[in-house]
């Protein structure tokens, strides 16, 4: 499978596409609902993957209602994670080595905030390779809007169409696809639909993407 064209640079997703943290989301959002006395079922938690903190307010009290404890859930997940990190995916380090050897440029844009983000730059070393990144802070918009893409794009200094966005959400690849990014799509927790699958090239791994830039 071929790109539509040859990127310029390149735009990382964090959660589910460069670490594999969605299994240690989830085992604390579950630990947390328990806790307060309120039931999540997988459904429900596949409804948050990929969206930003507030969307993510909205979707639970939506489920529970809108005196739902959302602080105190959040501090539960919280102190239930600690200080634990996730580990990277499989390929990532490789993919970055083939990218550094290119000359391609990349950066991240998250969902995540800043401190999630600088706790794994520092745990796997990766601060120096990135030139831009873009947290939920850094937005008015979070995905699915198309602006931490935009504004990922920009910072690196290339147009989107010229950028390959790596994600593994519906809301990252709707971002994504909505900046004008070449997309793809590698599912961690949610499978690809027909939607996503006209959005996105839809690979098994990042040692996949690895191998388009091998060609």
């Amino acid at each position: 499978m071929s790109l539509p064209r040859t990127p310029k640079a390149v735009v990382f997703d964090l959660d589910g596409t460069l670490i594999d943290s969605e299994a240690l989301v989830r085992e604390s959002h579950f630990h947390a609902a328990k806790t307060l006395g309120y039931e999540m079922s997988d459904a429900q938690f596949l409804g948050l993957v990929g969206m930003h903190r507030e969307a993510n307010d909205l979707q639970l009290k939506s489920y529970y209602g809108d005196d739902f404890p959302l602080e105190l859930f959040i501090e539960t997940t919280r102190a239930f994670v600690g200080d634990r990190s996730a580990p990277l995916k499989a390929g990532a380090i490789e993919l970055m080595d083939t990218l550094d050897d290119l000359g391609l440029t990349y950066g991240l844009a998250t969902s995540s905030r800043r401190p999630w983000v600088e706790r794994h730059f520092h745990t796997h070393k990766l601060a120096h390779r990135f030139r831009a990144v873009v947290t939920r802070q850094d937005v008015v918009n979070g995905k699915p809007d198309p602006e931490p893409y935009l504004k990922a794009s920009k910072l690196l200094g290339f147009a989107p169409m010229d950028v390959l966005a790596i994600e593994d959400s519906h809301a990252g690849v709707r971002a994504a696809h909505a900046a004008g990014c070449i997309t793809v799509m590698i599912p961690d927790l949610l499978q690809p639909d027909e939607e996503m699958r006209t959005k996105a090239r839809v690979l098994g791994s990042l040692a996949d993407v690895q191998a388009l830039f091998a060609r």
